[in-house]
């Protein structure tokens, strides 16, 4: 990849143009929403629009989990991997389970007061490995349980994992009963 002007991969810019968008529309919402706002439902799914706001922060603390993950695996024997993404995508009903219950119970701890906080510091850590990645480590593949989510493709490399909760965040912002921030 040929960096741009300022050195960076395009690649990385583009992430990171993604992550900063997100910080921008979460602030905006949480400040521009009223509790009422807030507590409406969302638009197609059977969260609130809180719960919907923390499940697109959690999309980041995911990858913030997965990262190192990613990292071990991908220098297994592939069949190892497989192995591993099959066990996972047979835990998909348990996991849909988790995931919806664990956004709405988290969306009371992780409210619109802490919310922005920890997307902040998921994101700061996250770009700062980003920024410690080069070419190969990026290219790193896994295989990846991809039932799990829409994103999730059955072999993932490790900057199609850095990118992922940006399109996570941007798929669920639609779904949102609220009005859309200014850019």
């Amino acid at each position: 990849m040929t960096p741009h002007r300022n050195g960076m991969d395009p690649a990385k810019e583009t992430i990171l143009a993604g992550y900063s968008r997100d910080r921008h529309d979460l602030e905006r919402w949480l400040k521009d929403a009223g509790a009422a706002d807030l507590r409406r439902r969302s638009d197609g799914t059977r969260w609130t629009n809180e719960e919907l706001l923390f499940h697109m922060v959690f999309g980041y603390m995911v990858v913030r989990a997965l990262l190192p993950m990613v990292h071990v695996i991908s220098r297994l024997p592939v069949p190892v991997g497989k192995a591993f993404a099959a066990l996972l995508n047979a835990g998909t009903r348990p996991f849909d389970f988790v995931n919806y219950w664990g956004s709405r119970g988290a969306a009371m701890i992780y409210n619109r007061q802490r919310m922005g906080r920890k997307l902040e510091k998921t994101i700061t850590a996250i770009t700062r490995r980003l920024h410690r990645e080069d070419a190969r480590s990026l290219a790193r593949t896994m295989p990846f349980p991809d039932r799990w989510d829409p994103f999730f493709a059955p072999t993932m490399s490790l900057k199609d994992v850095y990118a992922y909760p940006a399109r996570h965040f941007d798929f669920h912002a639609r779904q949102l009963s609220l009005r859309q921030p200014l850019r």
